[in-house]
């Protein structure tokens, strides 16, 4: 199964809380009691996001965290890498991911069409989208063929 750590959720839905109040300074504590989630999860999060330029940290009495640029500019995919890293299916969808595999499997290729289409769809995902209530309206298809690969994949063969 693929799925996305619980780490990576949380990050999204405090991004999410965030974006909803984005004149405000958002604290650890007050996330971690709104969200329902443990302090120090919620305090590693933030540092991460910080740290991966997503949020930035104000000291003082009304410090906390902050949007480092507007919720449309932010996408699902910087969340995601943020806390998990490079997106992708297999170890040889990366730029710089290596293989010792490479001349004989047959199916990198196809894998990174796959991986540069579900990048693609995350990109195409705004933290505003994600912060607002109603539901996605995600496109209903997204043809493999219309996703052209990097010239990474040119250099293996």
């Amino acid at each position: 199964m693929l799925k996305l750590s619980k780490l990576t959720d949380y990050a999204a839905m405090m991004m999410a809380q965030i974006a909803r109040a984005p004149e405000e300074a958002h604290t650890a504590s007050e996330l971690a009691q709104r969200l329902h989630l443990p302090h120090p999860t919620v305090g590693k999060t933030l540092k991460m996001l910080a740290k991966e330029g997503l949020l930035i940290s104000r000291r003082g009495s009304h410090g906390g965290y902050v949007l480092a640029r507007p919720a449309v500019e932010i996408a699902a995919s910087d969340i995601i890498a943020a806390i998990e890293g490079p997106i992708g299916m297999t170890e040889c969808s990366h730029v710089d991911g290596e293989c010792e595999l490479i001349g004989t499997c047959g199916v990198a290729d196809n894998w990174q069409r796959v991986s540069q289409a579900i990048r693609t769809l995350l990109d195409g995902v705004t933290l505003a989208h994600l912060a607002q209530e109603a539901p996605i309206k995600l496109p209903v298809l997204m043809p493999i063929q219309s996703v052209t690969l990097p010239s990474v994949s040119e250099g293996r063969r």
